[in-house]
């Protein structure tokens, strides 16, 4: 944990820098900040349904809001930007068909680092552009279990904790005004390329909750087929879509 909080701060502090330092390469450059929101989507195992969350397939979750803060800092065709991105997702259901019901939600707070690369057309007031970050993506969220077999019915908080992630994105700068701007952009987020763990809340029980206390995106060490206590089969990955409008502010 000492060393994921020492990752937090020091991505968190690169974004800084780059907001800071932005001021050194403004007279040569360009130099934006701004905001917007859009809609967090997720895939593979992060999708799916309640039924599946039970089980231990997959988390379950449906799409949600995404709302960030960017600031782009460039020179000759390369800029350089800074992330701080927050999406929620949420979903419920049965945990079995036609047994008890689930309440799953999941935040994720993103620390992003990375580059854009910028695609002219000339005399044309829309800007194409392809970007790559690395990430670091902590989690949080919460599950209400209702009748489900197995379980006591009550809310359990899920354990913080982070990964270490790459994202993808492409997207289109149009001009509005002298320093105004519209960012639109379509990005691919793997959230957990690093760091998979699988934790026991309560050692000193074993009992099939603790596979819901953590985000446990690794293969539970005591697995075996048919038991009701371990039963999370293999690592699980973690991607998310994002489709967002950022207005952005600058020169």
């Amino acid at each position: 944990m000492k060393i994921i909080n020492r990752s937090c701060s020091r991505v968190a502090l690169l974004v800084v820098i780059l907001m800071l330092s932005a001021s050194v390469v403004h007279a040569q450059g360009t130099l934006q900040g701004g905001g917007g929101a859009g809609l967090a989507i997720p895939t593979s195992d992060y999708a799916g349904t309640t039924v599946e969350y039970y089980s231990g397939a997959k988390y379950g979750l449906a799409s949600g809001l995404n709302l960030h803060a960017k600031a782009r800092v460039g020179f000759l065709g390369f800029r350089l930007t800074g992330e701080v991105d927050y999406s929620s997702f949420s979903n419920d259901g049965e945990a079995q068909p036609g047994q008890g019901k689930v309440e799953v939600s999941q935040k994720v707070l993103a620390f992003k680092v990375g580059p854009e690369f910028y695609l002219g057309l000339p005399a044309v007031p829309l800007t194409p552009y392809i970007g790559a970050n690395v990430a670091l993506n902590s989690f949080s969220g919460e599950t209400k279990f209702q009748g489900v077999s197995k379980l006591p019915s009550a809310t359990y908080e899920l354990k913080a904790t982070s990964r270490i992630g790459v994202g993808f994105t492409g997207g289109a700068i149009l001009k509005l005004g002298p320093l105004t701007s519209l960012d639109l952009s379509v990005s691919y987020n793997l959230l957990n390329v690093s760091g998979k763990t699988w934790e026991d809340e309560n050692p000193a029980q074993d009992q099939r909750l603790d596979s819901y206390l953590a985000l446990n995106d690794d293969k539970d060490p005591l697995y075996k087929a048919g038991d009701d206590k371990h039963f999370i089969s293999s690592a699980r990955t973690i991607n998310s879509l994002q489709v967002r409008a950022t207005i952005m502010v600058g020169l």
